[in-house]
C-alpha cells in the first residue's frame, strides 16, 4: 500500500481495542452507526482468522479497515475504480471492478469486498476475476447490504440474498465457509428509523443515535439477539460472507 504512514482513520476507529464506526458524520451518518458498527464486528473478527499473506482491498475507498488487517498481511494492495471520488493517496492503482482486473492469476491469498457487490453492474464477472487472482485455498471476505436505502447512486444496481450469493460463490469455484446475516427486523427497522429521525432538526440526531444504541443493546443478548437472528431468514439487513477457493483435485 501506498503512503501507508500518512494513511488516517475514516469510517472505523478502534477504541479500547474494538473497532467502532466513528463519530465523525461526514464519515458515518448518525443514522447509519448501527449497520457500520455490525460490519465492523464481522472484519474485526473475520480479519484476524483469515486474513494472511498477500491481500488486496478491492474498492477500498479510504481503506477503513487497514488497521485491522495490517498486523495480518504480508503485502497490501489497495485497489478503487474511477466513479469514487475523492480518491485515497494510499491506492495502488484505479481499475474498473467491472472489468477484467489488471492482475495476475493466483497473485493474492486474502481479498476484501466489503459493501462493493452492489455497485458492480456485473457481479458474475467480478467473482470470477476474485476467483482467478485468489491462490488456491485463497480467501473471500465479503459485506453486502440487503434491506438498505440506495446509496452512491447512479452506482448501485443490486440486493443480493443468501441463495444469491451462494450461488455466484459456487459458479465461481469457492467454498462458503460463513454466510451469515448482519442483523435482522429490528436492525432494519432501527436503520430506516434512525435515517429518518436524523433529518430532524436539533434533536433528530440525538434520537436516531439513542434509538439505534437501544437496538444494539436489546438484540446482543436474550430474547432481542434470538427475536434478530429468526427474523434474519426472511429479513436481513445485510450479509457477511467467508469463502475459501477450491483447491485443484490431485491428477
Amino acid at each position: 500500500m501506498r503512503n501507508s504512514d500518512s494513511w488516517k482513520t475514516s469510517k472505523f476507529i478502534l477504541k479500547n481495542g474494538r473497532l467502532t464506526p466513528t463519530r465523525d458524520r461526514a464519515e458515518v451518518g448518525v443514522g447509519s452507526r448501527l449497520t457500520a458498527g455490525r460490519i465492523a464486528a464481522f472484519y474485526a473478527r473475520a480479519i484476524p482468522e483469515h486474513g494472511r499473506g498477500k491481500l488486496i482491498d478491492l474498492g477500498c475507498g479510504k481503506i477503513p479497515l487497514f488497521q485491522v488487517y495490517a498486523p495480518h498481511a504480508a503485502e497490501i494492495t489497495c485497489t478503487d475504480w474511477r466513479i469514487r471520488l475523492p480518491q485515497s493517496q494510499q491506492l495502488d492503482f484505479v481499475c474498473n471492478l467491472a472489468d477484467m482486473l489488471p492482475l495476475g492469476a493466483e497473485t493474492f491469498d486474502t481479498i476484501i469486498l466489503a459493501d462493493v457487490l452492489e455497485h458492480i453492474h456485473n457481479p458474475k464477472d467480478l467473482w470470477h476475476e476474485m476467483n482467478r487472482i485468489l491462490a488456491p485455498g485463497g480467501k473471500l471476505l465479503l459485506t453486502a447490504p440487503f434491506y438498505y436505502g440506495i446509496h452512491d447512486e447512479p452506482h448501485d444496481y443490486h440486493r443480493f440474498t443468501e441463495f444469491a450469493l451462494r450461488r455466484y460463490a459456487s459458479e465461481a469455484g469457492f467454498i462458503i465457509l460463513e454466510l451469515e446475516p448482519l442483523g435482522g427486523s429490528p436492525e432494519i427497522l432501527a436503520d430506516l428509523l434512525g435515517k429518518h429521525l436524523s433529518m430532524i432538526p436539533l434533536i433528530g440526531a440525538f434520537l436516531a443515535i439513542l434509538l439505534q444504541s437501544i437496538t444494539q443493546f436489546l438484540t446482543s443478548f436474550g430474547p432481542g439477539k434470538n427475536f434478530s437472528r429468526y427474523s434474519s431468514r426472511a429479513f436481513p439487513l445485510g450479509y457477511a460472507l467467508v469463502a475459501v477457493k477450491m483447491r485443484p483435485r490431485p491428477g
